[in-house]
């Protein structure tokens, strides 16, 4: 298996037609090795997706759209023979050229990452467990790419697992009266951490629209329920009241918006008139845990383009 890292690239703008060519070409010409790419356009909109990750070579400096077939050829060569005689990859070099190939020649917005990259995650707790141990055992046992550097909790109750697992644990308790001191303090201690990502795993909290756009960070929840039907609280209870043969969870990125942000995945269970209410949430703490772990991995994997209120995931 080759372990060589790779860039990824995620990138969307107005449809128009060669787009895949043209970007298979770029990392052709410059002695790259395309691995994965899937692509995708909204019809109703217009817009092109796409997702491509390639092993890089040795950057080789070719004029876009000056060179000739020959140069460009022979460029390609080198690059290839750089790679194969062990050549150092500049793989920081190549992802800020394709950045700029992708915004000014292909009028896309992109986003890059490299595989070997590992965001440093946060995760936010309140009293629940189950989504916390989840992804802390997958997490060690190497699902995830990323490094888990602390866990902020508004309860103390999972100091002590989260110490049992080598995980630094604060607490900040959060009331009606302290809500914007608490997230400042959030914040600040996000920022010690130099977080990347907060994964919030049944936080029990909402989060403010100031401390959403302050943050600078994605954040994906887990809501306990299939969205957009019963958000907000206890929403089992609103279920089975309701009496639906499906029960479901969804992960999202949060936004100022509660419970509306994009959507990364969900899953369902199907339920009779059998089972009550304590049934429900025990089917649904394991969807909870699958659909939250499944949608961290996606995002740590760059897999997951938003636009709007909406995302497209590269399988």
């Amino acid at each position: 298996m080759d372990a060589t890292p790779t860039l990824i690239a995620l990138l969307h703008g107005p449809d128009q037609p060669g787009l895949v060519a043209r970007v298979a070409s770029w990392i052709f010409e410059r002695g790259g090795n395309i691995l994965h790419a899937d692509q995708h356009r909204d019809r109703e909109v217009g817009v092109f997706f796409q997702r491509v990750e390639w092993q890089p070579a040795f950057s080789v400096a070719v004029g876009e759209g000056a060179a000739s077939a020959a140069a460009k050829a022979t460029a390609a060569s080198h690059a290839l023979a750089d790679k194969s005689q062990g050549r150092p990859v500049d793989r920081a070099a190549a992802a800020r050229d394709f950045s700029e190939f992708a915004t000014h020649s292909l009028g896309m917005k992109v986003r890059m990452q490299s595989s070997d990259a590992r965001p440093r995650v946060a995760l936010f707790v309140s009293k629940a467990d189950h989504c916390f141990h989840d992804l802390v055992l997958r997490w060690k046992a190497g699902d995830f790419p990323c490094e888990i550097v602390g866990v902020v909790g508004n309860h103390s109750d999972l100091r002590e697992a989260s110490e049992g697992y080598g995980l630094r644990f604060v607490q900040i308790a959060i009331n009606a009266s302290n809500k914007a001191a608490a997230e400042l303090e959030q914040i600040a201690l996000l920022r010690e951490w130099g977080v990347e990502l907060v994964v919030l795993a049944r936080y029990m909290q909402v989060l403010s629209a100031d401390f959403l756009a302050t943050l600078g960070a994605p954040v994906i929840n887990i809501h306990h329920s299939f969205l957009p039907a019963f958000a907000g609280g206890r929403p089992y209870h609103q279920a089975h009241a309701r009496g639906v043969k499906l029960i479901g969870a969804t992960a999202h990125y949060a936004t100022r918006d509660l419970d509306e942000g994009p959507i990364i995945h969900q899953d369902v269970a199907r339920i009779t008139h059998r089972h009550g209410v304590e049934d429900l949430v025990r089917k649904g703490r394991d969807l909870e845990k699958s659909v939250l772990a499944q949608a961290m991995r996606w995002h740590l994997e760059g897999r997951v383009l938003v636009y709007g209120n909406k995302t497209v995931v590269f399988d």
